[in-house]
């Protein structure tokens, strides 16, 4: 293989914070579907084990123990949860005009039962459902927040197909 020719990376998985591990387990386990692979479990601030060296040199020394679980998509995505017993447990304020992630978009054909189902399990519609384009293609997205305040996107249709200008033309 040329190793000077770029080619696209796949996307592995996604770290979030949230302040209480087992409910954001059973939120995304239970209204995204999303498969358990490691149950909550906690770290410790511990050279003697690798996961705690490693974890040593991502967030340095200034930690006892963490909580993390693991799940995973339908298509293979991973989604790693942490909750740090002495981390701030209210979601920053809302404002994607700053550099740094804002959201992550998950895909549902179904967004209408999909958005009805985060709010009531205590998650918040920030927007009406909209289409991407009224009277040409069947492409609607919304965006929501977990009962955590963390902002995510859902999508009816594949990213390629939103975009496309191929998908459901004449």
């Amino acid at each position: 293989m040329d190793k000077n020719k770029e080619y696209p990376k796949s996307f592995s998985h996604i770290g979030i914070t949230v302040p209480d591990l087992k409910k954001a387990v059973e939120f995304y386990s239970e209204v995204m579907g999303w498969y358990v692979i490691m149950k909550p479990s906690k770290i410790k601030n511990e050279k003697e084990t690798a996961i705690g060296l490693m974890c040593i040199d991502v967030f340095g020394d200034d930690w006892e123990e963490f909580e993390i679980a693991h799940m995973s998509t339908s298509d293979g995505i991973g989604v790693e949860l942490f909750s740090f017993p002495h981390g701030v447990k209210v979601a920053p304020e809302f404002n994607p005009f700053n550099t740094g992630l804002f959201h992550f978009c998950i895909q549902d054909p179904n967004i209408e039962d999909l958005v009805a189902k985060i709010v009531a399990h205590g998650g918040k519609q920030r927007m009406p459902i909209r289409s991407y384009y009224p009277n040409d293609k069947p492409y609607k997205m919304c965006y929501v927040e977990d009962p955590f305040g963390i902002v995510f996107e859902v999508y009816t249709h594949s990213y390629e197909l939103t975009y496309s200008s191929g998908a459901y033309s004449e």
